[in-house]
């Protein structure tokens, strides 16, 4: 019988949930939540939307993706080690003294990745940057660039989200990772971000909010952006439970940054050895 696009799809996430519990457990402590709950989008946009070439990652016409809340490294490498820009062992090594896999993305020292970020608040504005560089120079490149809700009280998000209308950047796809949570609490506490599809369209984008986990709703959103050539760029709300895809994690009052002993890590694989089965997917572990 013929696997579904959401049984691929969901079985990719799965896999890139792995890739970022490997990752993590080889640091014993992480970002753990804001990077679990991007799975869905990686699978999706890495599988159906992403033109790269994984011998070749700084292939001039390539397709960029920029991860402007650094912290969620681990997502977007477990999601290159999958798709064959670097051996899987290399995700034993976060943030280990041998600068193999830094903690937050590093364009330097990490094959597939694009900009080095961390420093929040400032991704979005080089996504910017590189889609007006491929309009200038008549290259068909895409830029896909994640936000965080926490960083959006940055200033120079909305200094950017301008800058994208102005020029309309209508080749730059966007994704807000809506947890609702940062380092400090909710946002709401913290900083209240409001109505973030309002807030875009207006800006000038073209906006829309979907499930963050579930594929198929990301997958139809990023087709229509990918489609539409109207002058704006893209923005998708990603609806999203940060530590998304293992309850233990996302039953944490916070799950930010946070140590992973060995029993805690048994827990979050107890979990995905089940979500294996049903996806008929097995875990050698």
């Amino acid at each position: 019988m013929r696997m579904s696009a959401r049984t691929q799809l969901e079985q990719t996430a799965w896999q890139i949930r792995l890739g970022i519990i490997r990752a993590i457990s080889s640091n014993h402590g992480g970002h753990i939540g804001g990077s679990l709950d991007l799975a869905e989008l990686m699978a999706v946009v890495y599988s159906d939307f992403m033109r790269v070439k994984t011998e070749e990652p700084r292939w001039a016409d390539r397709d960029f993706m920029i991860v402007s809340k650094g912290h969620a490294g681990p997502a977007l490498y477990a999601t290159l080690a999958l798709k064959g820009f670097f051996s899987s062992d290399r995700l034993e090594n976060l943030n280990k003294t041998n600068n193999l896999l830094p903690g937050h993305c590093d364009r330097n020292k990490v094959p597939g990745v694009d900009a080095t970020t961390g420093s929040l608040g400032q991704g979005l504005s080089l996504a910017c940057g590189a889609a007006l560089s491929a309009k200038i120079t008549g290259r068909d490149q895409r830029v896909f660039c994640v936000t965080g809700d926490g960083e959006s009280a940055e200033g120079q998000i909305w200094e950017a989200a301008q800058f994208a209308a102005h020029y309309k950047l209508d080749n730059l796809i966007a994704f807000l990772d809506w947890n609702k949570m940062q380092i400090d609490g909710t946002n709401d506490e913290v900083m209240a971000l409001g109505d973030p599809v309002a807030k875009y369209q207006a800006f000038g984008w073209d906006a829309c909010k979907v499930n963050g986990a579930d594929v198929l709703e990301i997958q139809e959103a990023v087709l229509r952006a990918v489609e539409t050539a109207d002058g704006k760029p893209a923005m998708i709300v990603l609806d999203t439970v940060k530590g998304q895809g293992a309850r233990c994690i996302m039953e944490m009052a916070n799950n930010h940054c946070i140590g992973f002993p060995d029993s805690l890590r048994e827990q979050v694989m107890a979990e995905l050895r089940e979500q294996g089965r049903v996806l008929g997917m097995e875990v050698e572990d």
